[in-house]
């Protein structure tokens, strides 16, 4: 049986790691501009090295290289038409896989790879393009779905939501993500562009079931890899890939939505 005290041991770190990084991207989604995509670029290359040394450990130098094309190619494909932005992360990626080892690990690189980097991409086009609002309502609901399901899942409990890949996260605390997400809708829904009410509830229920397949593709490729945290950035909690694999996650899906016209198309 679990203690109370275990239970909770999580909390103090996860809440000290969450108002450092959630000072700094505020400044940065504040300011906008150029150092809001630099901050993208600087997080998008540290969580590419992560990735890069949880496929190949050992190869340090190829990691650093792969981290820097990384930030360096989201920076650069905000200045892009749309295909070419694509192309070129899609080349980047290619190329650092191409840097790895065995064929398998190579496959899952370009996958990861390409899906983190048009995640950062969508985090730069959303501040520029749909404005401040859009993108703390990106951000909120996506905190609001992790904060709603770590209480849920520990106060609630109950069966347990993909238990093969997940094993901490329950059905109450999944469910109770997407309450709290549809309420960030219903706050933000007014000043969201092209947006009805019932969409923008939708759609940021739809964000936060992404967010949550984020973190539940990191942890599948951490059980793969054999590797608890992506990283030990963040002192005693983990790298940034563990820490935004959510914010990747709903990104991602945003772009998605973006191109189908569900938002801002």
């Amino acid at each position: 049986m679990t203690s109370a005290g275990s239970q909770w041991a999580d909390l103090g770190p996860r809440i000290a790691s969450a108002v450092v990084m959630v000072a700094v991207g505020l400044l940065g989604i504040w300011l906008g501009g150029l150092v809001f995509g630099a901050l993208v670029a600087l997080s998008i290359g540290l969580i590419g090295w992560e990735l890069a040394r949880m496929m190949a450990p050992g190869r340090d130098v190829v990691a650093v290289g792969i981290g820097i094309a990384m930030g360096a190619g989201v920076l650069l494909a905000g200045f892009m038409p749309l295909p070419m932005a694509l192309l070129t992360m899609f080349f980047i990626t290619m190329l650092g896989a191409g840097g790895l080892g065995p064929e398998p690990d190579r496959i899952r690189f370009l996958v990861y790879g390409f899906y983190i980097m048009i995640a950062g991409y969508t985090l730069t086009g959303a501040r520029e393009e749909a404005g401040l609002v859009a993108i703390l309502w990106l951000v909120a609901l996506v905190v609001a779905t992790d904060v709603a399901g770590y209480f849920a899942g520990r106060i609630i409990g109950g069966p347990k939501f993909w238990p093969a890949v997940s094993p901490k996260k329950t059905w109450s605390g999944t469910v109770a993500g997407w309450i709290a997400a549809a309420l960030v809708g219903l706050a933000f829904a007014a000043h969201l562009p092209g947006m009805t009410l019932v969409l923008a509830m939708l759609l940021s229920v739809a964000l936060s079931f992404a967010s949550q397949m984020g973190d539940a593709a990191e942890s599948a490729l951490k059980r793969r890899t054999g590797v608890k945290d992506s990283s030990n950035l963040i002192p005693g909690h983990g790298g940034l890939f563990d820490r935004f694999d959510a914010l990747l996650g709903a990104a991602f899906t945003l772009f998605v939505a973006h191109q189908l016209g569900f938002f801002g198309g």
